[in-house]
């Protein structure tokens, strides 16, 4: 799977965010918390899809001293929601220059539970919304519920879920040689659109799992296939 490293059962994710956090000069302005909440989201969607759950944790700040324990929060709220025991955290923090803007990086390791199932033999469903940004902070409550799809997974009630990013779902879809099996003319949002920090996913589900996946993913859920 694309966006993952795998050496033996070990599964490396990683993500990062700049311009993003509470300095003066930052892009988009939000608590340093809300910055690590979102990358952390995105690394462990990531090892979703490759199978894997996160055992270690390699956080990376560029932005200052005091940020840590926020940045610490943000990642720490994520395992909280989805009931997946926190990994060991280390990293290092930027102390010997100043920055002008916020610098966030995290890399997951992971542990690889199962393989990966034949994609092209699964139904596909987009869940959320492309979003980013300012357009993100207003409009959380569109975007793929990361403890629902946990729980889902856990459950058995879908097989895949593939986070999307800045390069939107037609990519994402050539990408992994979906393109062509599946029908994305009639997403109510343009296909090409960022996901920005994985807002909208794709779900994967056997034939069996496809009654029951308008009942576990409530919202902004669109067939593909």
């Amino acid at each position: 799977m694309r966006n993952a490293r795998q050496i033996g059962n070990l599964v490396i994710t990683s993500d990062n965010s700049g311009a993003i956090g509470e300095k003066e000069l930052d892009v988009v302005h939000v608590p340093d918390d809300v910055t690590s909440y979102y990358s952390t989201r995105v690394t462990l969607l990531e090892q979703l899809a490759n199978q894997a759950i996160p055992k270690e944790i390699i956080l990376l700040n560029f932005t200052s001293e005091e940020a840590w324990g926020k940045y610490i929060t943000g990642i720490n709220r994520v395992f909280e929601e989805v009931q997946i025991p926190v990994p060991a955290i280390s990293g290092s923090t930027e102390t010997n220059m100043p920055t002008l803007q916020s610098g966030f990086g995290i890399t997951m390791l992971g542990e690889k539970q199962r393989p990966l199932p034949n994609l092209s033999e699964l139904h596909w469903f987009t869940y959320g919304r492309p979003l980013v940004g300012e357009q993100l902070l207003q409009n959380v409550h569109q975007i793929a519920n990361l403890q629902i799809i946990v729980e889902a997974l856990k459950n058995q009630h879908i097989t895949q879920v593939i986070p999307l990013g800045s390069k939107g779902l037609q990519k994402e879809l050539e990408q992994l040689e979906l393109i062509d099996v599946v029908d994305v003319e009639n997403v109510p949002y343009d296909s090409t659109a960022s996901a920005g920090p994985s807002t909208m996913v794709l779900i994967g589900v056997t034939a069996e799992q496809v009654a029951n996946i308008s009942k576990i993913l409530q919202h902004d859920l669109h067939r593909l296939k």
